[in-house]
């Protein structure tokens, strides 16, 4: 995949990939359990962003990729927010992060989440999903794209 950097040095895909406002939003049980993860998810990064032990970034990341699938206005208005719109922008479309940027989210991730599973959660049951909470989100941020060199 080639990628070009435009004048505004911002990095675009030059093999023509469509944006989530070109694509059809998917329909039935798919686009039902991408609004409801995207809300859960919006939720929490809202929670992260006043809370000092749950990491904002990563939920926000995950609740825009689920809205540019399903609702993409509502992912134009994250894109757009104050707060949250420079974690989405961090490429065009939100396809790409950078790579220091992964790898602070993930840190914050798990050292939130790892330190509420030692030393507050008591319950089994909140350990084991925060756990998963941990792992879902790493593995998240992993499988995005990361910026290239050129454009960090």
């Amino acid at each position: 995949m080639r990628i070009l950097q435009t004048a505004a040095a911002k990095c675009v895909y030059a093999d023509g990939m469509a944006s989530a406002d070109d694509q059809r939003p998917p329909r039935g049980l798919r686009r039902l359990a991408l609004l409801v993860t995207g809300s859960i998810a919006l939720g929490l990064g809202v929670l992260g962003a006043i809370l000092p032990l749950l990491p904002a970034t990563p939920f926000v990341l995950l609740a825009a990729a689920c809205f540019a699938g399903a609702w993409p206005a509502m992912h134009r208005r994250l894109a757009e927010s104050r707060l949250f719109g420079p974690m989405v922008r961090a490429g065009p479309g939100g396809r790409f992060l950078p790579r220091r940027t992964k790898a602070v989210a993930i840190a914050f991730t798990l050292v939130s989440i790892g330190t509420t599973v030692l030393l507050v959660a008591e319950a089994a049951w909140l350990r084991w999903t925060l756990a998963g909470i941990a792992l879902g989100v790493t593995l998240f941020l992993l499988w995005m794209p990361s910026a290239p060199r050129a454009c960090e």
